[in-house]
C-alpha cells in the first residue's frame, strides 16, 4: 500500500521528520523563503496533506491543485487567516493550528518590545554604535517609566493575559477591551478593568495589541484611534499587521501625535525596504519573532506535524480551527 503524500511548505530539522517519513512520502520545501504561488500549486498536486506557514497561501486554487486526496492543511502557527478556512470547510478538510505553546513565549517579546520602547534602547544601541556617545546628558535619550504606568490590553486572551501578569511586577494600572469582558474573575483577580475602546485609547500610556486579524479586527488602529491616543504613548503590536493602518501610524510618529510605536508585525510581511516607517528614529519593527525561542519553535513544529500525521490517517486533528467537519448529520 503506498504511503500518503504530504508536501511541507518550509525547511524542518531532519530530527523532527524521522515519523512523519516513517508513515508518509515527504516533499519537504528546502530554502528560507516560501514557495511562490505557482510552486506551492505544482508541488501539492495530488498530496494527502499539506504543512503550511503563515506565510502561505492556502486558498480555493491551492485546494484545486492538492485535488480531491487532500485530507488535512495543518498550519504551523497559531494565528490561520493565511488560510481560506470556510473554503476547507466546505470540502470536508480539517485544518489545524498550534494553539497554547507560545503564549509566554510571545507576551515575552511584547514586554520587551514594550521595555526597548519606553527607554528608547535600539536608539540608545544605534547612538553608540554611530560614535555619537561623548559625555552622560541629563536630558540625554529620555524615555517613559514603565513602573506606575497605564498598560491598555486590546484583546484579553492567553496572551493579552499573559502580557497583564507581567505587568502586575512593574505595578501597572491594568486595563483592557475584549468583546466578552463582563464579570471576568482573572480579571477581578489581578485589578484588571474593562473598559471600551474609546477609554482604553485614552488612558494607555502603552498600548499592546492582541487580537487575530479578522474583518472586524482589520485597521482597528487607524488616523482616528491613534488621535485620541496620548502623545506621549507607545503602541505594542504582537498580534498580525493588518491590526494597524501603518499609512496612519506613519503620520501619527512622525507629527508626534503619539510618542513611539514596536512592531513585530507589518503590513504585508516582510515591510517593503523603502516603507515611510523605516525612515523614523521613534520605531522598532522585529521581523515577527515574537514566537522566536528554541523550546516554543520546536513545540510548534511537533504539535504541526502531529495534526498532519492525524489528519493523513483519517483521524480527528488534536487541535482543530473547524471541527465542524466532524460533525455527522444525524438526520
Amino acid at each position: 500500500m503506498d504511503k500518503p503524500r504530504v508536501f511541507i511548505a518550509r525547511y524542518i530539522p531532519e530530527e523532527y521528520l524521522a515519523q512523519v517519513r516513517q508513515a508518509c512520502q515527504v516533499d519537504l520545501w528546502p530554502e528560507d523563503l516560501p514557495p511562490p504561488p505557482d510552486t506551492l500549486r505544482q508541488r501539492v498536486r495530488g498530496v494527502d496533506g499539506i504543512l503550511s506557514l503563515l506565510t502561505d497561501k492556502i486558498d480555493a486554487a491551492v485546494m484545486d491543485a492538492a485535488g480531491g486526496n487532500l485530507k488535512v492543511i495543518s498550519n504551523c502557527a497559531v494565528g490561520f487567516d493565511n488560510i481560506d478556512v470556510s473554503e476547507a470547510t466546505r470540502r470536508g478538510i480539517p485544518v489545524g493550528n498550534t494553539p497554547g505553546v507560545l503564549t509566554d513565549t510571545t507576551a515575552d517579546f511584547a514586554f520587551a518590545l514594550l521595555m526597548a520602547a519606553a527607554r528608547r534602547v535600539v536608539e540608545a544601541h544605534n547612538f553608540t554604535r554611530a560614535g555619537r556617545w561623548e559625555t552622560w546628558g541629563l536630558t540625554q535619550l529620555l524615555g517613559q517609566d514603565v513602573a506606575g504606568a497605564t498598560l491598555g490590553i486590546i484583546g484579553f486572551g492567553r496572551i493579552g493575559r499573559a502580557v497583564a501578569r507581567r505587568a502586575l511586577g512593574f505595578e501597572m494600572r491594568i486595563l483592557y477591551y475584549d468583546p466578552i469582558c463582563e464579570d471576568d474573575p482573572y480579571a477581578a483577580q489581578i485589578g484588571a478593568h474593562c473598559v471600551d475602546l474609546d477609554t482604553i485609547l485614552r488612558h494607555s500610556d502603552f498600548l499592546s495589541l492582541h487580537v487575530p486579524l479578522y474583518k472586524e479586527t482589520y485597521h482597528l488602529i487607524g488616523e482616528a484611534e491613534l488621535a485620541k491616543m496620548k502623545p506621549t504613548a507607545v503602541l505594542i503590536n504582537t498580534a498580525r499587521g493588518g491590526v494597524v493602518d501603518h499609512e496612519a501610524l506613519y503620520r501619527a510618529l512622525r507629527d508626534g501625535v503619539i510618542a513611539y510605536a514596536a512592531l513585530d508585525v507589518t503590513e504585508p510581511e516582510p515591510i517593503p525596504k523603502h516603507h515611510p516607517l523605516l525612515t523614523l528614529e521613534n520605531i522598532i519593527i522585529a521581523p515577527h519573532i515574537a514566537s522566536a525561542s528554541v523550546r516554543t519553535r520546536g513545540r510548534m513544529i511537533e504539535i504541526a506535524l502531529a495534526n498532519l500525521l492525524a489528519g493523513v490517517r483519517g483521524e480527528q486533528l488534536p487541535h482543530c480551527v473547524n471541527p465542524q467537519v466532524y460533525m455527522t448529520d444525524l438526520e
